[in-house]
C-alpha cells in the first residue's frame, strides 16, 4: 500500500467519475460544439453567480490567460512572494504577459489591504503601471491557509477605487468553501476573475475554469487560442468535472479533519521546529537542524508514504480522496516511532 501525500493532484477517478466520463456527450471545443463542456462551464459559472466560464487544461493556463487579460506589457502584478503565479507557473507572468511583479511578505501567504496600499505605484513615467491584485485561496506555500473575506472586501475596495483588475488563484477554493462555510457566490461578487481547478481537491483527472464577465471571457477564449490551449472532444473530462462539483465538494472536509490529525502527531517530535496552522488538507512543518527535508522524505518512503521536500528545511504533506483512514492511521504510526 502506497500512501501518496506529495499532492492531491495524484488522485484517480472514482469508478462514478468514469461511468460519468465514459457515457459523456462530446463534440468540437474550438467550434462551441461539445455539450459537456458548455454545461461544465455553464455550471461552474451559475455556481458563482458570474456570466461566464472557460475551461482549460490546467490552472496554470488559467491563471496566466487572466493576467493577460487584465495587463498590458510593461504593467505591474501584486502578489505574495509565495503565489503559485509567481513561484510555480515557470515565469509565464513575464513570458506571456511581458508584466513584472511586485511581491509582497504576507501571513503565511495572505497579503492584506495596507500593503497592497503601500504598493500601488504612482502615476510616474518611471514606474510601472500598476494593473491586477492576485490573491491565492488558499495559499499553497502557506499551509492551505484561507483568507478572512472581510479582508478580501477591503481588498475589493482598495481595487476599485484605484481601478485596479483583482483576480482570484483559487485553485484549492473549494476547500476555503467548505473550512469557512462560505459560498462561492460571495466571491464571485468579490473578484473580477476566478480560476478554479478540477484535478486537485475534487479528484479529477484534468482540469480548470476561468470565470468571470462574458466580455473578460469572450477575450480570454482569443488568448486560449493563442495559447494553445482550445481543445477538441474533451467533453470527456468535463464530464469528470460536472461529476465532481456536483458530488465531491462537501467530502472535503473528511481531508480537513484528517489532515489536523496527522499534524496533532507531527507537532510533538522532537526532530520538528515548527508546523504551520492547519486549516484544510495542507500540512506544512519546519525540521530543526538534525534532520533535512529530503532526508525525511527519503525515510518516509522506506515505509510506503510519499512526501515533497518544498524546501531544505520543510516538508509538505497534502490530504486527498484517495487517503483512507487506514492510511492516516498508518502514518500517524510511522511518525510516532520516528526519531
Amino acid at each position: 500500500m502506497i500512501i501518496d501525500f506529495r499532492s492531491d493532484t495524484v488522485t484517480k477517478p472514482t469508478p462514478g467519475m468514469m461511468e460519468a466520463m465514459m457515457k459523456a456527450k462530446v463534440g468540437d471545443d474550438v467550434f462551441g460544439e461539445d455539450p459537456s463542456i458548455n454545461e461544465l462551464e455553464n455550471l461552474t459559472a451559475s455556481m458563482f453567480g458570474m456570466e461566464a466560464a472557460l475551461f482549460c487544461p490546467s490552472g496554470t493556463m488559467t491563471n496566466q490567460i487572466a493576467i493577460k487579460c487584465h495587463t498590458q506589457p510593461g504593467d505591474e502584478v501584486i502578489c505574495d512572494e509565495s503565489s503559485h503565479i509567481y513561484q510555480y507557473e515557470g515565469g509565464g507572468i513575464a513570458f506571456n504577459s511581458g508584466a513584472s511583479v511586485k511581491l509582497l511578505h504576507g501571513n503565511t501567504g495572505r497579503i492584506n489591504v495596507e500593503q497592497v496600499k503601500a504598493a500601488i505605484n504612482p502615476d510616474d513615467v518611471h514606474r510601472a503601471h500598476t494593473s491586477l491584485v492576485s490573491l491565492e485561496n488558499t495559499s499553497n506555500r502557506g499551509g492551505g491557509s484561507c483568507y478572512d473575506f472581510n479582508e478580501i472586501i477591503k481588498l475589493q475596495t482598495l481595487c476599485k477605487e484605484n481601478g485596479l483588475g483583482f483576480h482570484l488563484d483559487g485553485a484549492r477554493l473549494w476547500n476555503a468553501l467548505v473550512a469557512k462555510n462560505e459560498t462561492a457566490k460571495q466571491y464571485g461578487e468579490a473578484f473580477d476573475s476566478i480560476s478554479v481547478c478540477l484535478s486537485k481537491s475534487l479528484g479529477c483527472p484534468v482540469g480548470s475554469l476561468l470565470i468571470g464577465k462574458k466580455d473578460f471571457i469572450k477575450k480570454a477564449r482569443r488568448v486560449r487560442k493563442a495559447f494553445g490551449g482550445g481543445m477538441r472532444q474533451a467533453g470527456f473530462i468535463a464530464a469528470a468535472g460536472i461529476y465532481a462539483l456536483e458530488n465531491n465538494i462537501d467530502r472535503l472536509q473528511e481531508d480537513h479533519v484528517n489532515a489536523k490529525k496527522i499534524a496533532e502527531t507531527i507537532t510533538k517530535k522532537e526532530f520538528v521546529k515548527m508546523v504551520l496552522p492547519v486549516e484544510t488538507n495542507i500540512i506544512i512543518f519546519e525540521l530543526n537542524d538534525s534532520i533535512t527535508a529530503p532526508e525525511l522524505v527519503s525515510k518516509l518512503k522506506l515505509e510506503n508514504i510519499l512526501g515533497y521536500a518544498i524546501a531544505p528545511n520543510r516538508v509538505r504533506l497534502v490530504l486527498h480522496l484517495d487517503i483512507n483512514t487506514e492510511m492516516v492511521n498508518k502514518t500517524i504510526d510511522v511518525f510516532n516511532e520516528l526519531k
